[in-house]
């Protein structure tokens, strides 16, 4: 694995780098040069093919050269009604970065995400939606504000996490869920569950189709969203966070009428909020995940609010 970085250039001087080291699939790569508040930004995503020890090896050669790493296609952990779960098999993955602090997207999700939700209730009034939420332990910061604005909700994951048939149709049952199965769900692989590599690259129908035609809008992961969804989505809303080219056009064509972001596009792409998070702590400086009140202020600072497309 010697020739991984062959053609990976630093940052040039003065510019913070953040590097999103992901298990997801290496044509979603990118690299953008921006400035945020007055200083100069790389982000860059390298992605594995679900390879986790390639991904390992990228952390051990990069560690100390990049400001901040971010984790994609996989969590460090989730924060379940206040609670936090450790994916012990993600642990073991990002140990090589010894210096360089490693951001999984979480601590944003917890607060962006859900402030997002209360910015968009006077466009889409949420008390009037039917809401699939594909997943929602991993974001349970939107899980929350959903509920809170009274949106009619799905959580989707035992029907597409562990294939049982289950609507999750309350705040409180999935805090029950969540309570009960993510202490053993943590000790698992999370490709067990999460689709990586090729996976991310076709959708498979099954026992969740008749969820995304009931509902108005599906929320939540790209990735999971795509994986899981019918060939028609004729005038649906996606509410997501990653997006690409390819992924604007897969919803075109498939029908989708409106795509919602939780933050605008920065460069070609929306970048995934574990690349996000790992920015906002590299400009900060710490070697750590920051706390809620300091990612809102980087929120309000930096003026991130979602982005609705008409499809």
């Amino acid at each position: 694995m010697s020739d991984l970085l062959k053609d990976w250039q630093p940052a040039p001087a003065g510019h913070k780098h953040v590097v999103s080291v992901s298990l997801g699939n290496s044509k979603r790569n990118a690299r953008e040069q921006f400035t945020l508040l007055g200083q100069p930004f790389i982000l860059e995503r390298l992605g594995t093919d679900g390879d986790s020890a390639r991904a390992a090896e990228l952390f051990r050669q990069l560690d100390g050269k990049v400001d901040a790493f971010g984790l994609g296609g996989a969590d460090l952990y989730v924060i379940a009604d206040r609670k936090r779960y450790v994916f012990n098999n993600v642990r073991k993955l990002v140990s090589n970065a010894r210096v360089t602090p490693v951001l999984d997207g979480s601590g944003l999700k917890n607060t962006l995400e859900r402030d997002a939700i209360a910015q968009l209730d006077p466009v889409l009034n949420w008390r009037s939606k039917r809401v699939l939420m594909v997943s929602a332990v991993d974001r349970f910061g939107m899980a929350e504000a959903l509920a809170q604005h009274h949106a009619d909700v799905v959580y989707g994951d035992l029907i597409f996490g562990l294939n049982i048939d289950r609507p999750i149709r309350t705040i409180g049952t999935l805090r029950t869920v969540a309570k009960l199965a993510l202490p053993a769900i943590t000790k698992l692989p999370q490709d067990w569950f999460y689709p990586t590599g090729e996976k991310q690259e076709s959708s498979v129908e099954g026992k969740g189709t008749k969820y995304y035609a009931w509902a108005d809008v599906i929320a939540g992961d790209t990735h999971y969203a795509k994986r899981y969804a019918p060939k028609n989505l004729l005038g649906k809303t996606i509410l997501t966070q990653t997006i690409t080219p390819a992924d604007r056009e897969w919803m075109k064509d498939r029908g989708v009428a409106r795509l919602i972001t939780t933050t605008p596009r920065m460069g070609s792409r929306n970048f995934a909020t574990n690349v996000l998070e790992a920015m906002f702590v590299a400009m900060s400086g710490q070697r750590q995940a920051l706390s809620e009140a300091q990612y809102l202020d980087y929120i309000r600072q930096v003026g991130f609010k979602p982005e609705i497309n008409e499809l």
